[in-house]
C-alpha cells in the first residue's frame, strides 16, 4: 500500500525552523502497529495520522517514535495547514473556516486563517486548562536540572511549580532569568524518572520579562515519552498562559512562547486565554511550512 506522507515544520515561516511534525493525510487503513512503525522510521517526535470522518470532522491520532499520546499541539498546526494547504479541505477567500478533531483528549476545535486565498495561520482549541496541584517537594525536579531554588520564580518573586494540563499534563516550571533557563545542564534520566512518578509528560520551563510582556521565552523536556528537547510545543504553551493568568502572573491575555532557540530551530508559538462565563478557552497556533514530501509502501 502506497501512502502520501509529509514532514511539516510548525509554529515558524522559514524551513528548518519550528517543530517538525510528520503527517499522514489519510490514515484510513493503517493499523495501530502500521502508525507506530511509520512514527518510528519518520523519527520525529510526533507524527499525525489522520481520517476525514466529514468536511468538518477529522479523527487525529499521535504518535511518538515510541508510543501514542492523546494530543499534540504542534503535530495539530502542521496537520490542518497541510490539509489547508494540500485542499483536502475546500478554501475560502478570507476569514476563518473552523473545523474540529477527534482525539483521545476530546473534541476539539481548529481554526484555519485564509489571507487572500492562502492559509495564513491555524489556532487550535486546547482541553479544558486544569490545575493538578502545586509541587512543593521541589528538590527532586531541581536536581534534575542542577539548579537551586534560588533559580525559581519570576523577578526577586519565588513561585511554586505547578502541574497544568490542556489535554497533557506538564510541569510549568518557572526559571528567573533567560540565562539560566538557555543555560540549564539537564540530567535527563533523572528527570525521566521524575516525570513517571508524578504522572506528567514532562516540564516545560520559561522565564517571563514582566506581567505584561508581549513574549516569554520556553524550553520543553519530555524525556518520559522519548523527546528530550522539544522546539515547539502547542499543549504546554497552552497549560503556561493558563499558569500565568490563574495565578495573576500576566495582565494580558494573549502572549507568544519564543521556543526553539538554544536548538537553533527558532518557534513563535501564538497563545490566548478567554474566560467565558467562568470558564477558561485556551487557543495555542502558529504559522507553518511544508519541508518534505513522500510516499512509504506499507
Amino acid at each position: 500500500m502506497e501512502l502520501n506522507i509529509y514532514q511539516v515544520d510548525a509554529f515558524t515561516e522559514s524551513t528548518f525552523g519550528g517543530n517538525p511534525a510528520g503527517v499522514v493525510p489519510d490514515a484510513r487503513n493503517l493499523t495501530d502497529v502500521d502508525m507506530q512503525n511509520i512514527a518510528r522510521e519518520m523519527n520525529l517526535s510526533e507524527t499525525a495520522f489522520i481520517e476525514e470522518l466529514d468536511k468538518e470532522n477529522f479523527k487525529v491520532r499521535f504518535f511518538t517514535p515510541r508510543c501514542e499520546v492523546d494530543l499534540c499541539g504542534h503535530a495539530t498546526i502542521a496537520s490542518f495547514y497541510l490539509l489547508a494547504q494540500k485542499q483536502y479541505i475546500m478554501p475560502i477567500d478570507n476569514g476563518i473556516r473552523k473545523l474540529y478533531q477527534e482525539t483521545k483528549a476530546g473534541r476539539l476545535s481548529v481554526e484555519i486563517y485564509y489571507k487572500n486565498c492562502q492559509v495564513d495561520k491555524v489556532l487550535m482549541e486546547q482541553g479544558e486548562p486544569k490545575s493538578l496541584g502545586r509541587i512543593e517537594s521541589i528538590k527532586p525536579i531541581l536536581e534534575s536540572f542542577r539548579i537551586g531554588e534560588e533559580d525559581l520564580g519570576i523577578g526577586e518573586k519565588f513561585i511554586y511549580p505547578e502541574i497544568i494540563s490542556t489535554g497533557l499534563p506538564d510541569i510549568i516550571l518557572p526559571i528567573k532569568n533567560k540565562d539560566i533557563l538557555y543555560n540549564l545542564s539537564v540530567d535527563f534520566e533523572k528527570l525521566e524518572k521524575v516525570s513517571k512518578k508524578l504522572n506528567v509528560i514532562g516540564v516545560h520551563a520559561f522565564y517571563l520579562p514582566n506581567d505584561d510582556s508581549d513574549v516569554v521565552y520556553t524550553r520543553n523536556f519530555a524525556p518520559a515519552v522519548g523527546i528530550n528537547e522539544e522546539a515547539a510545543t502547542g499543549t504546554s504553551n497552552g497549560a503556561l498562559i493558563y499558569y500565568l493568568k490563574k495565578n495573576g502572573l500576566l495582565e494580558k491575555d494573549e502572549i507568544i512562547s519564543i521556543q526553539g532557540e538554544t536548538m537553533n530551530r527558532p518557534s513563535a508559538i501564538y497563545c490566548s486565554i478567554e474566560n467565558i462565563n467562568n470558564k477558561y478557552i485556551v487557543k495555542v497556533g502558529g504559522k507553518s511550512k511544508i519541508v518534505m514530501e513522500a510516499i512509504v509502501n506499507v
